[in-house]
Formats: structure tokens, C-alpha cells, sequence
């Protein structure tokens, strides 16, 4: 099977229409019929699968949010039997509970042939050896990439993440042709190349495949001369599908939506009103062809803007912006979810007083996280001996919680900033946009 597809990624907006509202008919049927909580909301609205003829009456059904998939932690939004489910994801949640998704494998291959789209859009074919240095195992973004270059019938060099010296050695003695990971661990593996005196000219590697994490257009610019590259863009979420949702062409102008599976909508936060193309919005997305867990109208709090314009590489699709920022706490640090009230489960857990603020920064390529930590007026009369026994357990349970290591800092009482209003728990001093 040929991984371009100019009948759908070249349709008219007409027959793109027409594609979505079918499948969005179906789709409202299935999950009424299947899953309870749709089918609870969808009663509450007063909405039957038969009111739904197409995009114009999105606006009719309820929202899905992440606090829905932890309120039905960890099957509950499932819309098949366990025994169809062949695979299942997950992504950290903000207290500990993971966000669990499941594939069929119907699911599995619509996700394999997605991705394989947007390799192909990074201009691979089957010739290439793709090095995937993303994190494998529950993560979606190895065994996603993974996937797509096997249904593209390239060859799949799966070292995931760490051990740089060992991913340079294979770059090298492999011949990679393309590298997919988070994008600052691409900056580390130009720096550490540019150390090690590895001259990245040489190498086969033509191509990146980054997401998972925000980056810059300064960011894109320094991979692409340290490693001699083109780099591309992608956009995925667990709760959605992973990578493949949207990914960059060659113009590089905005990250193509599949929009033969997925609709995106871009909605005012406060009122849930569409907002016209170019103007910041929440992303919200709606699955139209998933079978295990099908959202519906999934607000994923990044901030976007949206262009139906056609791209110069011919491609019809809408075209999504990188996330501009979000409308919740939730940061993303080295391709992780953080939320602030993680930090705070653990504080409480330790009885510890949950006044704390995290600072994130960027040093050279990598993001850092720091947690400043007010100690209690007990803990601070506590000895030298006690407060390093404490600060270390607290660095240990929060790097179990996190899934990243974080810096912590305790200082006195009364030192963290008092606010009349919302606690400003959050200082992040990177330059995201």
C-alpha cells in the first residue's frame, strides 16, 4: 500500500465534508450504543445519535475531558471487550492515576498507516532506516513511530531514549536515515556530536521526526545545522491516538491534520464558540474512526490556531499551528506531563506544608525543573541531618511520581511568595513561542 494518498490528503474540501460527517454519524452511534458516560451525557443534553447529521451539529455534543478518563480509570471509556483490545497505552495523569487508552487492531493499523503518512510527508520511503530514539513501552511515542515506518517498509532501528554515546555509535555504523525523538534530545545529540568531533555531514541522516514536547522555530533551526537535517514537526496525544494526529510536509507552513480520522476544532476557551482561522483557540478534537476509545469533542487544552488554506505541497488537509501554550497547569518537561498537583499529593503525603513553586528553565538544549519547597516551622528545627534525610526522600518520591528527575531546593518558612489570589505556583522561564 502506497503511504501517500492523494485521493484523500489532496480531496476537496467537499469531499472532505463529506468523509468527516459520515463518519461522524457513525461514530456519535457507536459511542452512544457502547460507551456509558457518552450515552449518560448525551441523555442529559437531550441528544440522540439521530439529531447528529454532521459537523454543523458538533456543537450539539457534550465535551470529553481528562477528568473523565480518570473518573473511569482505567477501562470505563472503553467501547469494545477487553478481548478485542490488542495494546494499551498510557500517559502520567496529575496524581499518580494514569490516562489508559486501548487499541484494537483495526486501531493499530490505522495508527501504523497515520504515521506512515507523515514519514512519507518527511520525504522517506521503504529505502530509509528510521532510528527511533523515543521512549518505548507504554509511552506512545516509540511504538507509534515504530509502527509507521514498518507499514512504510522501512527499516526500524528501535534504540529508544538514553545512552547518547551508544546513539551516536549507531547513527554512525547503521547509517540512519531519519531520527525521531523529542527535539531537545535532538539539540543534545547535535551538541554531543559536535563534541565527540563526529562530523554530521557525513551521515546518511537526512530527516527528524519531533514532538512530544514545545519547541522553537530557533530550536528547529539549530537541530537542522547541528545534525545537518530537515526537521519536522509532529503533533500527537495518547488520549487521541499519539504521534501521527498531524504532522509538517516539506513547506514546513503548519502540521497537516488527518482529517479523514479525526476533526479538530478551534473553540474561544470561555464561551466554546469556533473561532475563525488564524485566531488562538483550544484544540479540540474528535475521533471519527477509532473502535477501543473513540473521543468525542476531547478539549486538550493546548492552545492553537487552525488554516484551511492549501499548503504548497498540495496537500488539502487543515493545517494546525505548534501549541501556542495551554489553558490548564499542566507543563511538559523532556516530552512528560507535570502538573503542580502532583507536587503537592506528595507534600501532603509527607506531611509536609503544600507551599511550593516550580521553576522550569532551559539550560543549553534541556529543559530543568526545579521545586522550591517551604519547610514547615517543625521541619526547619529539625537538624542538619534530618533536613537532608527529608530532602532526599522528597526528591526520590517525586521522581517516582514524575517519571523525570527534579531539582528539589528547600528554603525557609515564610520565603515563597504570598498571593491574594490564585497561588502562582508555576515560573517558566523558557521561550516556548
Amino acid at each position: 500500500m502506497e503511504y501517500y494518498q492523494p485521493e484523500i490528503e489532496t480531496a476537496s474540501r467537499e469531499e472532505l465534508d463529506k468523509i468527516q460527517n459520515e463518519r461522524l454519524r457513525k461514530i456519535v452511534k457507536y459511542v452512544y450504543d457502547r460507551v456509558p458516560l457518552y450515552r449518560e451525557r448525551m441523555d442529559e443534553a437531550g441528544v440522540k445519535p439521530e439529531d447528529v447529521h454532521g459537523t454543523e451539529d458538533l456543537y450539539k455534543l457534550p465535551f470529553t475531558q481528562k477528568q473523565d478518563l480518570r473518573d473511569t480509570y482505567p477501562f470505563g471509556m472503553f467501547a469494545v471487550p477487553m478481548e478485542d483490545v490488542e495494546r494499551l497505552h498510557a500517559s502520567s495523569g496529575t496524581t499518580g492515576k494514569q490516562i489508559v487508552v486501548g487499541y484494537t487492531k483495526n486501531d493499530l493499523d490505522t495508527w501504523g498507516s497515520m504515521v506512515a503518512r507523515q514519514l512519507v510527508a518527511a520525504g522517506l520511503t521503504k529505502k530509509d532506516k528510521v532510528h527511533v530514539a523515543y521512549g518505548y513501552g507504554l509511552f506512545t511515542g516509540g511504538l507509534g513511530i515504530h509502527e509507521g515506518a514498518r507499514r512504510l517498509g522501512c527499516t526500524s532501528i528501535p534504540v529508544s531514549s538514553g545512552n547518547t554515546a551508544r546513539q551516536l555509535a549507531i547513527m554512525q555504523d547503521f547509517g540512519s536515515d531519519a531520527l525521531a525523538c523529542t527535539p531537545s534530545y535532538a539539540m543534545y545529540l547535535g551538541e554531543s556530536a559536535q563534541k565527540a568531533g563526529i562530523d554530521t555531514s557525513k551521515l546518511p541522516l537526512r530527516a527528524g521526526i519531533f514532538g512530544a514536547e514545545p519547541w522553537t522555530e530557533e530550536m528547529r533551526k539549530s537541530i537542522e545545522k547541528s545534525l545537518n537535517i530537515k526537521a519536522y514537526d509532529i503533533y500527537g496525544l495518547t488520549e487521541i491516538m499519539g504521534p501521527g494526529v498531524a504532522y509538517e510536509c516539506s513547506a514546513q507552513k503548519g502540521m497537516h491534520v488527518n482529517e479523514d480520522h479525526f476533526i479538530i476544532e478551534i473553540l474561544d476557551p470561555e464561551t466554546h464558540k469556533p473561532v475563525p482561522d488564524g485566531q488562538k483557540g483550544e484544540i479540540v478534537f474528535t475521533c471519527l474512526t477509532k473502535e477501543a476509545f473513540p473521543l468525542i469533542r476531547f478539549r486538550t487544552k493546548d492552545i492553537g490556531t487552525i488554516t484551511h488554506e492549501k499548503c504548497s505541497c498540495g496537500r488539502t488537509f487543515v493545517r494546525m499551528s505548534k501549541p501556542m501554550g495551554r489553558t490548564d497547569d499542566m507543563l511538559i518537561i523532556r516530552g512528560v506531563n507535570v502538573f503542580p498537583s502532583q507536587i503537592e499529593t506528595v507534600l501532603l503525603q509527607m506531611e509536609q506544608s503544600p507551599n511550593y513553586q516550580i521553576i522550569v528553565d532551559r539550560q543549553g538544549v534541556l529543559d530543568t525543573l526545579e521545586v522550591q519547597v517551604e519547610l514547615t516551622e517543625e521541619k526547619f528545627s529539625d537538624t542538619v541531618a534530618d533536613i537532608s534525610k527529608f530532602e532526599k526522600e522528597l526528591t526520590e518520591k517525586l521522581k517516582s511520581l514524575l517519571g523525570i528527575a527534579a531539582k528539589v531546593t528547600l528554603v525557609d518558612p515564610g520565603t515563597i511568595a504570598r498571593s491574594e489570589g490564585k497561588a502562582k505556583r508555576v515560573i517558566d522561564r523558557r521561550k516556548l513561542i
